[in-house]
């Protein structure tokens, strides 16, 4: 196969900038933006805050690191570890700062006595919306482990979550997710599509409750995000920005392979995510990315044209190529040649690859683990090579084969 012209594998860093692997010259490299702090989860698996522009290379799935990009956020729970001062409800549960070692290695925890009933609450200023609610929550052993998390719209909304086990138990909210974080940690989320939330409330569920506490989240949105600290008002967190990678000498105007392996932060995006290569007109450029609702999608646009989207799960990491030249364009995913398309033309010269629709428009939130761009052709075993799982099992798992 080839050498690719480009390659990104998220490895290096520093605030502004994130090397790639292929050029050496750097002129592959991208520049990074983001004016605000944010968190990651690093190689030793705790939640860590990056300074402002610093790229977020993170380790949340295990393994090798992706690149992380999210949306402007805002946590609207102005203390969001500060649960000592959440107002209760009688009987008020007994609450004991710095108790233990919080998902973000520092001992900071609240631990949170239900074992008498009551609840504690926060009642934040926020505009209208979807909201998530989450917070981490570890069971204390012998205290219950079921939690309740509650949203009053002003009806009263609630899942609870098992925190000995990581499952759901009861939800009357919109929808509910609980993820393991590792160490008894679980980070509990509800999320409701009502625009009236007065009351985040934490309290016991079916049985009593002992348990530690950190880090609750209170985001506009109709699906999670990375955690972001408040130390008495709500904090936002600006969007990642991405951009800058290659010239003119870097890519090919008559033909080429441009391919990433992707995952989405959510199940289902509300509009276009594009890694997008162009020069910075909207009607002649390429890319490939996401497409609401759960679609992986690739175009080519000379005027007009793009390739047949194809629904997936979209929250795994999927490999997907475009493969072009003048008269021929294919899609290809996960090791299958999925569509292809002959009536779209060259493009103009591309001079960037980056995060985003070549227009500025399309930015691209999830995780990469990978971008190549070969400024030449590749055979169909070659992008079958290329956009393949690693291994049959890895195939068959994705796939949801019964393996005998």
């Amino acid at each position: 196969m080839a050498t690719p012209k480009l390659a990104l594998i998220p490895t290096g860093y520093k605030a502004g900038k994130l090397y790639s692997v292929l050029p050496e010259s750097g002129v592959g490299d991208f520049t990074v933006v983001r004016a605000t702090e944010a968190t990651r989860v690093n190689e030793a698996g705790l939640i860590e805050t990056m300074g402002a522009n610093v790229p977020r290379l993170d380790y949340s799935g295990g393994g090798c690191p992706v690149l992380l990009t999210e949306p402007q956020r805002t946590n609207y729970i102005v203390e969001s570890n500060g649960f000592v001062n959440w107002a209760a409800g009688f009987p008020s549960p007994t609450r004991t700062a710095n108790y233990g070692i919080s998902p973000d290695g520092a001992l900071n925890s609240t631990r949170a006595d239900f074992a008498n009933g009551g609840i504690i609450y926060k009642s934040p200023n926020r505009p209208q919306g979807a909201y998530v609610f989450s917070v981490f929550a570890k069971n204390i052993e012998g205290g219950g482990s079921i939690i309740k998390l509650r949203i009053d719209i002003p009806a009263s909304l609630s899942a609870e979550f098992d925190l000995s086990n990581g499952t759901i138990i009861s939800n009357n909210t919109d929808s509910a997710k609980i993820e393991d974080y590792g160490n008894g940690w679980y980070r509990c989320m509800v999320i409701q599509n009502n625009d009236q939330i007065f009351n985040t409330v934490i309290g016991e569920g079916t049985t009593e409750l002992d348990c530690e506490l950190f880090g609750a989240q209170l985001e506009q949105s109709s699906y999670p995000s990375s955690y972001i600290k408040t130390e008495g008002s709500a904090v936002t967190r600006n969007a990642d920005q991405v951009y800058g990678s290659g010239d003119a000498s870097t890519f090919n105007n008559s033909e080429g392979v441009l391919m990433a392996e992707i995952s989405a932060s959510n199940n289902t995006v509300s509009t276009y995510n594009s890694i997008g290569l162009g020069s910075g007109s909207s009607d002649n450029r390429m890319g490939l990315g996401f497409e609401a609702p759960s679609n992986i999608y690739v175009y080519k646009r000379s005027g007009s044209g793009w390739l047949p989207f194809k629904t997936v799960d979209i929250t795994s990491l999927n490999k997907v190529a475009l493969s072009y030249n003048t008269n021929d364009n294919y899609f290809w995913l996960n090791g299958f040649k999925i569509a292809s398309n002959t009536t779209i033309g060259d493009i103009g010269q591309p001079t960037e690859l980056e995060f985003e629709a070549s227009y500025g428009g399309e930015d691209f939130y999830g995780k990469t683990s990978q971008v190549q761009y070969f400024n030449t052709v590749l055979t169909d075993s070659e992008l079958e090579t290329l956009t393949s799982w690693t291994s049959f099992i890895e195939m068959a798992q994705a796939q949801n084969y019964n393996i005998i």
